[in-house]
């Protein structure tokens, strides 16, 4: 069970920095659909868990020390080569959109011009994916629970302190402008861009783990958790949306309401979250691309680190509802190859017995 929730652990805390810690990422994807996207979330929590038992399941099968081991064997060579290459640059883009956060958060909470706060960002990411600092990256990622933890509470703060019926609530959700344009497409799209994110942690930890079984139980309970944790926040935003649905940081503001020092407390987790994910997406990056622990390797993670930092410049809102929904698109083929490959070893072990 240890080993078990190390994995779940590991999963959660990447697709949560990624894809939870703002709020504004859920409001896109879920709750401008008012009470049907509460639905969605759902059917994003089903996916997830799949998703994470599948590939979790396969990385241990394989032993895979990489993602290429796994969506190799998913899809191929030929369109392996394209999923991988997707899958490397998906990893800059969600880099550049951290960049963006960390400068949307700090501008928010503390009035820094966004653009100072993602240089700051940007100069702390580079500094600790050339100095190769674990312990560092290590102790960025233990505000993970803390998140979950202040989330759900801010989340159930929100959903209790209402101010509109549920009804008033659908209908003012539906002038939002949403990531999708239907519900059940928005559920789709947010796992799969969050699952592109997730392959990379799923197949290396999968691979470590002594027992297949051991990893099917980590996917299964780190997608059970990142679940419930987006149902809940989802029917928080809900909740509030007449007063955040235009914030880059919704669940900021709330935690903010409640408290100005849990605000900053939440405003303090939401940036070592957003840090966590820049430096694991760009360390993934360019040890794709270069030697890791090599002079050019640092080099090319400062160089990386300086385009992310242009591309941060579009604007953290913009890039939220640009950058996700396209890569979501793309990921349509890995989920679709993972359904096939479990499938057919579903096939493979009946006609074995």
């Amino acid at each position: 069970m240890k080993e078990s929730l190390k994995i779940a652990g590991a999963f959660v805390g990447v697709i949560v920095g990624a894809g939870f810690a703002s709020g504004r990422e859920l409001l896109l994807m879920f709750v401008d659909f008012g009470v049907w996207g509460l639905l969605g979330a759902v059917v994003s929590a089903a996916l997830f868990t799949f998703l994470g038992m599948a590939l979790a399941g396969m990385g241990s099968r394989l032993q895979a020390t990489s993602h290429k081991d796994v969506v190799y064997a998913l899809c191929g060579r030929y369109l392996g080569t394209f999923v991988d290459l997707m899958i490397t640059f998906f990893m800059f883009a969600v880099t550049v959109v951290m960049l963006a956060g960390g400068g949307a958060l700090l501008e928010q909470q503390f009035g820094i011009p966004a653009v100072l706060g993602s240089v700051l960002v940007t100069l702390i990411v580079v500094a600790v994916v050339c100095l190769d600092v674990h312990k560092v990256i290590g102790m960025i990622g233990a505000a993970t629970p803390f998140l979950i933890l202040t989330a759900v509470a801010v989340a159930l703060y929100g959903a209790a302190s209402r101010d509109l019926e549920f009804a008033q609530l659908d209908q003012l959700a539906s002038q939002q402008q949403a990531g999708a344009s239907h519900w059940l497409l928005g559920a789709l799209l947010y796992v799969s861009y969050n699952i592109v994110a997730g392959v990379p942690i799923l197949a290396i930890m999968g691979g470590a783990a002594k027992t297949e079984k051991q990893a099917i139980w980590g996917g299964i309970l780190g997608g059970a958790a990142l679940g419930l944790l987006m149902l809940v926040m989802s029917l928080g935003l809900l909740s509030r949306l007449d007063s955040v649905a235009d914030l880059p940081m919704p669940m900021l503001s709330i935690a903010t309401e409640i408290s100005p020092v849990l605000g900053l407390l939440m405003a303090l987790i939401i940036f070592c979250m957003i840090l966590n994910t820049a430096v694991g997406t760009l360390y993934s990056f360019s040890a794709r691309l270069l030697p890791a622990g090599t002079r050019t390797f640092r080099i090319g993670s400062a160089v990386a680190g300086v385009l992310a930092f242009v591309g941060s410049l579009v604007g953290f809102i913009s890039l939220v509802g640009q950058v996700y929904p396209l890569f979501g698109y793309l990921g349509f083929l890995l989920i679709a190859a993972v359904l096939i490959g479990w499938l057919r070893r579903g096939r493979l072990s009946a006609a074995a017995v």
